[in-house]
């Protein structure tokens, strides 16, 4: 029993019991990414604690939503401090955390993004997705056979590496994009992915969508590609043009069907005014499904971009709270038809979409009726200060990025530093006369402005705007000169990221997704449904 004032706290049964019942929940694993991925429960979103104040406002953006922390009880009782003062009013802690859970005989999972993982597999089970392997479409391909290959992951993905002759179209792009491209009834269309979640569900989709040509997934993804011995092209550029508009209006017919067939239902202004209204009873995401380049073109204010095929990819990355509401917006209406389709497959039970004719509208109205954001307490240091105090002192630079754009791109002589380990890089460089924080942005390393100031007496700034502003100050950039204060633990690495054993790393990664559905059926959370769309008379 809890005592007033006590941490309140949840047995592994009570939550078990909760995640049965209706009603919004968000389970939060503080943890970095790399010791979540190593074991968490099914449904728990990794947001780790050093990037709390930029993740938990997109992630749960409804402060009084009932939170379980799932982490170890030193972490969670960090959490719960930054948490209270977020404003978040409803927070619990698992009995034990992630090792309770365990030692309650329940099943902890390995990885990340596993719910929608677990669903690509229930996807090619329950529809009977059909699938080619690696060296029978290389055998095609040799042949000069009449294939089409879509690689259906981002472009900066597909551009990394990516099957040979293919075409980046990535996940909710292929029903919008893909008929129109298509001429001969013999074309044999191929979907691929990294390994095999995309290129399922990017295969059916397109099945769906009623394209009667023969509509294949490339087994394995470019892992079982490489796995054949087979080479992978690099710097591929081949995109799809958007489909004319009779093409268009195909594809939206083809995705209504379907998206009638799982229950999607349509928004109207009216409801969305009620639904922020609501927003202090009920959790609203609204999303936009386009690509990353359109978002960044032609903005939704009020939106959250969340591509269509990641979004499905990788749900708990943009949709934090279970049982939440989710509006889906694309002024072409076919990639959101498509997206809330499988959304609904996956048992997300309030999902609509926009009109495409009232989509400005509806933006507009989220943009007037904004979700507040905690802001640094210091207004940090401009590019131009930032340079002056590097040069007035022997400044030693701590990059607070993800280590995956630290790589890319940071500050000359910049050492790699994690929030979490914050002393350690501030003791291995106590010869310096100060410290400048920097990171993507300038947040986390603004937040974490205070912890560092008060583990040194030596004068701490942090760059405002982070790196983009940097760059944008037309000061210089590298990725070579790469210093590490502690080994990355904020990612983890994708099978052909690593540097060694990667074989070994790809086959026992295709082995965890096959085997992810039966795992999660163990767990009893998920409720996968298979909505087959009517095809025209």
């Amino acid at each position: 029993m809890n005592m007033p004032g006590q941490e309140r706290i949840v047995t592994p049964a009570e939550l078990r019991a909760r995640l049965r019942r209706d009603g919004e929940l968000a389970l939060v694993d503080v943890r970095e990414e790399l010791p979540f991925s190593r074991g968490h429960l099914l449904q728990a979103r990794c947001i780790a604690l050093s990037r709390l104040e930029v993740l938990m406002p997109q992630r749960i953006p409804r402060r009084s939503t009932p939170i379980v922390l799932c982490a170890d009880a030193a972490l969670n009782q960090r959490a719960r401090g930054r948490l209270a003062s977020l404003g978040y009013t409803d927070v619990s802690a698992l009995e034990g955390g992630i090792e309770g859970w365990a030692r309650a005989s329940l099943p902890v999972f390995s990885g990340v993004n596993v719910p929608s993982k677990a669903f690509g597999e229930f996807v090619e089970h329950a529809y009977r997705t059909p699938s080619i392997d690696a060296k029978e479409l290389q055998r095609l391909l040799d042949a000069r056979a009449d294939v089409k290959v879509f690689d259906s992951r981002p472009y900066d993905d597909y551009t990394a590496e990516t099957i040979p002759t293919s075409t980046s179209a990535p996940g909710a792009e292929l029903a919008f994009r893909v008929p129109a491209a298509i001429v001969n009834d013999d074309t044999l269309v191929v979907v691929n992915c990294a390994g095999r979640t995309r290129s399922i569900l990017g295969a059916q989709s397109i099945i769906n969508a009623g394209l009667p040509q023969r509509v294949v997934a490339l087994r394995n993804g470019t892992m079982g590609w490489r796995l054949a011995g087979l080479a992978v092209e690099t710097g591929a550029e081949r995109r799809l043009a958007a489909p004319s508009p009779q093409a268009a209006q195909a594809s939206r017919m083809a995705a209504q069907r379907f998206a009638d067939a799982a229950g999607v239902r349509e928004a109207d202004l009216p409801m969305l005014h009620q639904w922020l209204d609501e927003r202090e009873a009920r959790t609203l995401y609204a999303l936009d499904v386009r690509t990353p380049d359109e978002a960044a073109r032609d903005p939704l204010p009020g939106t959250l971009s969340a591509p269509g095929g990641q979004l499905v990819q990788a749900t708990d990355l943009y949709v934090g709270t279970l049982q939440s509401r989710i509006v889906l917006l694309d002024p072409e209406h076919t990639r959101a038809l498509m997206t809330g389709a499988w959304l609904r497959c996956m048992g997300w039970r309030d999902v609509y979409v926009a009109p495409p004719h009232r989509v400005r509208d509806m933006a507009a109205l989220l943009a007037t009726r904004p979700a507040p954001l905690p802001t640094p307490a210091s207004p940090g240091l401009d590019a131009a200060e930032a340079q002056a105090y590097m040069q007035a002192m022997d400044v030693t630079v701590l990059d607070l990025s993800w280590s995956r754009h630290y790589k890319r791109r940071h500050v000359p002589g910049a050492v790699f530093a994690s929030r979490s380990h914050l002393d350690a890089a501030l003791n291995a460089h106590a010869g310096s006369a100060g410290y400048l924080l920097t990171c993507e942005d300038g947040r986390v390393s603004g937040f974490a402005l205070a912890e560092a100031q008060a583990l040194t007496r030596k004068p701490v700034h942090y760059l405002a705007g982070g790196i983009a502003a940097w760059s944008a100050a037309g000061l210089p950039l590298t990725s070579d000169e790469q210093h590490w204060s502690v080994e990355p633990e904020d990612v983890w690495l994708r099978p052909f990221e690593r540097s060694t054993q990667t074989r070994q790393a790809m086959d026992e990664y295709l082995s965890w997704e096959v085997d992810l559905l039966e795992q999660a059926r163990l767990d009893g959370s998920l409720n996968f449904q298979a909505y087959a769309p009517q095809r025209p008379t």
